[in-house]
């Protein structure tokens, strides 16, 4: 009886003598400490010099063990030898060149100008591949018009029947190898084929705008028709004001709110809420009010008798009347969104000489 209790003690101690272990190698495991297994082979630790450690080891040196046998070549995990990459939230998508022409809806407000520094072409770019519609005015166009977007600068060519690679680079100045090698036209190198009626993309290529504009109408005699040009021609034979040489902002408000000065645009147009009054930039004498074609809408014209004119369009209501004359900063219309318009603003233009001259190069800072 005495002999099995002692027997079950030792069982007992045993038992409790493995968990203690088991309890012991796992919290070795959960710390991440290694194991001292030097402490388990003296032989072993009699082998390696008292100032070495396991992180002064060599790479790929077998540790020896009693009875003839090592252990697996030990890696060395030191710091100093490690690449630590720090995780990244971000996904960073590798930007690719664009190669389809795409649909665009025009919406409130929206110009030529702002279309294109939406999908960071020009605005050329933009009227030349809309044609068709636009007819190279940029004014023509109107909010649930659908324009094509190229991808790139260029000419966007509807391919017609007869026409030829050599033929279609001569007409754009730019290489039979550019449009070849823009992978978004498609065309076998081999073959050099292409669909009649397919677009094409001309990359850098470029043709001359048809321009729409008012003629510049004088304040003598002029003999203007009014069926070519609108019914706010005037018929002429005027005298007057004549301009300062110095031009003011023709609106409250001195920022832009759609189209630039561009090569198919030569004029700014500028913010003005509907009902705005329009001044005049610099005194002279009216040579045109009224309604102008083109998609001028309500329109003044103001000659200022020193080789310089100023057009106001898309006004709501010009105020101003033929042969009038007008001081500097006099009110001459409302602003408003008559003629080919998306918003109301006032379009503005200066003309010296017959030319067109940037209003930015006449008007103060803003």
């Amino acid at each position: 009886m005495k002999k099995d209790r002692i027997l079950s003690a030792l069982a007992w101690l045993a038992a409790l003598a493995f968990a203690a272990f088991a309890i012991y190698l796992g919290w070795q495991v959960y710390t991440g400490k290694p194991l001292n297994f030097l402490r388990a082979y003296p032989a072993a630790r009699a082998s390696i010099p008292e100032s070495s450690s396991l992180g002064d080891l060599p790479v790929d040196t077998p540790v020896a063990t009693p009875g003839g046998t090592s252990l697996p070549a030990f890696t060395s995990l030191s710091s100093s030898a490690a690449i630590r990459r720090h995780p990244s939230l971000r996904t960073i998508i590798p930007e690719r060149p664009l190669l389809e022409v795409k649909p665009y809806t025009v919406g409130q407000g929206d110009s030529i100008f702002e279309i294109a520094a939406k999908f960071n072409i020009t605005p050329e770019t933009v009227l030349w591949a809309n044609y068709d519609q636009l007819n190279d005015n940029p004014d023509l166009i109107s909010i649930g018009m659908q324009l094509w977007i190229p991808p790139v600068d260029g000419v966007l060519h509807r391919w017609q029947p007869g026409n030829t690679l050599e033929g279609v680079a001569t007409l754009y100045e730019a290489s039979i190898e550019d449009i070849l090698g823009f992978s978004g036209n498609q065309i076998d190198l081999v073959e050099q084929a292409v669909t009649p009626d397919s677009l094409v993309m001309v990359p850098g290529g470029h043709r001359e705008f048809r321009q729409w504009i008012i003629p510049t109408i004088p304040r003598g005699q002029a003999g203007v028709s009014r069926s070519v040009y609108g019914e706010g021609a005037c018929e002429g034979g005027y005298d007057g004001a004549y301009g300062t040489g110095t031009f003011i902002w023709p609106a409250g408000n001195h920022v832009l709110s759609g189209n630039d000065y561009w090569s198919g645009h030569l004029g700014i147009d500028i913010a003005a809420g509907l009902g705005a009054p329009i001044y005049a930039s610099d005194s002279g004498v009216v040579v045109f009010s009224g309604w102008a074609t083109g998609g001028y809408g309500d329109s003044v014209i103001i000659d200022h008798g020193n080789g310089y004119q100023t057009l106001y369009a898309h006004m709501s209501n010009a105020t101003a009347r033929c042969g009038q004359s007008v001081g500097q900063g006099t009110t001459i219309g409302i602003a408003g969104s008559t003629g080919n318009s998306t918003g109301a603003h006032l379009h503005f233009e200066v003309r010296y000489q017959g030319g067109f001259v940037s209003p930015w190069f006449v008007l103060p800072a803003p």
